[in-house]
C-alpha cells in the first residue's frame, strides 16, 4: 500500500477533521472529496464511518457557530469582511444574502451545498438576531446533510474511489504535487473569475461631491438602493430612495424620464452592485444612472445626521 493511502488509513480522522475545519472558516480548500474518500475507506475496513460523521459535523459546527457568533456581535461589518475576502464575485455574495432572507434559518440546511453560501449564512443568521438554539438545530442538520452525503457517496462508489487511490498511491511524490497543482489551479481561476467581474464592473463613479451639487443645483438626482434585501433589513435605506430587486427595474425607477440622473448605491467592495445595476439602467435606457462611489456608508457620512446615524447603527 503506497505512503498516501497509508497517511489517509492512519490520520483519516485528523484529515477530516482539519480539512473541513479549515474549508468551514472559508478557505477555498475541497473538503467534500475527502468525505467521499473516508465514505470509501470505511467500506473497505479502514475507520469508523460514524467517527468520520462526528468529526466532520464537529468541525463544521465550530466554524459555523464562531461566524454566528461574529454576526451576531459585528452585525454588517463582518458580512462587509467576508465580501471582502470572498473569492466569488461581489455580486454573487450579495445574491447569497437574498437567498437566506428568503430561507431564513431553514437555509442553514442545504447552505453547505451552495458556494459561497455556506460561509455567508452563519454570520446573517447571527446579524438577523437568529436565536442560539434556532441556529444550532438548524446548523446541526446541515452539517449532518452535507458529511452524511459525502460518506455515502464514497461507500457507494467505494470500488472507483479505490482505483482512483491505488492509481494515485502509485504515482508516489507526483501524486502529491498533482493535487496541489490542481487546488492551486482552482484558487487562480476563481480570483481571475473575481477580478474579471470587477473589470467589467469598471465605470465611471460619482462621487458624494458631485451628488451634493447635483442637489445644490436643483436637479433633484433619484436614489436607487442596490443593496440585497437582507442588507437593507440591517441598514436603513436613505431617505426616498427607490428599492432596486431583481433583474428588472421597479414599477417606481420605471415611471421616470430617462433624463433624470439617477444614482445607484450599494454596500460592498468596489460598488459592484452599484456598478452592476447602474449598466441594467443603462441598457433600459438611463444613461444619466451612475453608481455612487463609496455606496451607503459615503452617503451616511455626507448627508446623514450623525446622531441619526448613531441610531441606526444601534
Amino acid at each position: 500500500m503506497s505512503t498516501l493511502i497509508s497517511l489517509l488509513q492512519e490520520y483519516g480522522l485528523f484529515i477530516v477533521f482539519a480539512v473541513v475545519l479549515v474549508q468551514q472558516f472559508g478557505l477555498p480548500i475541497p473538503a467534500f472529496p475527502i468525505l467521499i474518500v473516508s465514505g470509501a475507506l470505511v467500506v473497505d475496513g479502514d475507520g469508523s464511518w460514524p467517527a468520520v460523521l462526528a468529526l466532520s459535523v464537529a468541525a463544521c459546527l465550530i466554524s459555523d457557530y464562531f461566524w454566528f457568533r461574529a454576526g451576531r456581535h459585528y452585525g454588517k461589518r463582518i458580512l462587509k469582511l467576508l465580501c471582502r475576502i470572498s473569492l466569488s464575485p461581489d455580486y454573487c455574495v450579495s445574491q447569497t444574502e437574498d437567498s437566506f432572507s428568503r430561507w431564513g434559518p431553514k437555509g442553514l440546511i442545504v447552505a453547505k451545498f451552495v458556494p459561497g453560501f455556506s460561509t455567508i449564512a452563519p454570520p446573517l443568521a447571527g446579524a438577523m438576531g437568529t436565536g442560539d438554539a434556532t441556529f444550532l438545530g438548524f446548523s446541526v442538520l446541515g452539517a449532518l446533510l452535507w458529511s452524511g452525503t459525502g460518506i455515502a457517496l464514497g461507500a457507494y462508489f467505494h470500488t472507483s474511489v479505490d482505483e482512483v487511490l491505488e492509481t494515485l498511491g502509485t504515482m508516489g511524490t507526483t501524486a502529491l504535487i498533482v493535487l496541489v497543482c490542481l487546488l492551486a489551479l482552482f484558487v487562480c481561476f476563481k480570483y481571475v473569475e473575481r477580478k474579471r467581474f470587477q473589470r467589467k464592473m469598471q465605470g465611471e463613479r460619482i462621487s458624494v461631491d458631485a451628488l451634493r451639487k447635483l442637489v445644490d443645483d436643483g436637479l433633484e438626482p433619484v436614489l436607487v438602493d442596490a443593496r440585497s434585501a437582507t442588507a437593507q433589513t440591517l441598514d436603513p435605506a436613505a431617505p426616498g430612495a427607490l428599492l432596486f430587486s431583481g433583474g428588472e427595474p421597479s414599477k417606481a425607477i420605471g415611471a421616470l424620464s430617462k433624463d433624470r440622473h439617477i444614482v445607484v448605491y450599494c454596500s460592498c467592495p468596489n460598488d459592484v452592485t452599484a456598478a452592476h445595476v447602474a449598466q441594467q439602467l443603462h441598457a433600459h435606457g438611463y444613461h444619466r444612472a451612475k453608481p455612487l462611489q463609496g455606496g451607503l456608508d459615503a452617503w451616511n457620512a455626507a448627508f446623514r445626521p450623525q446622531g441619526a446615524a448613531v441610531n441606526a447603527a444601534a
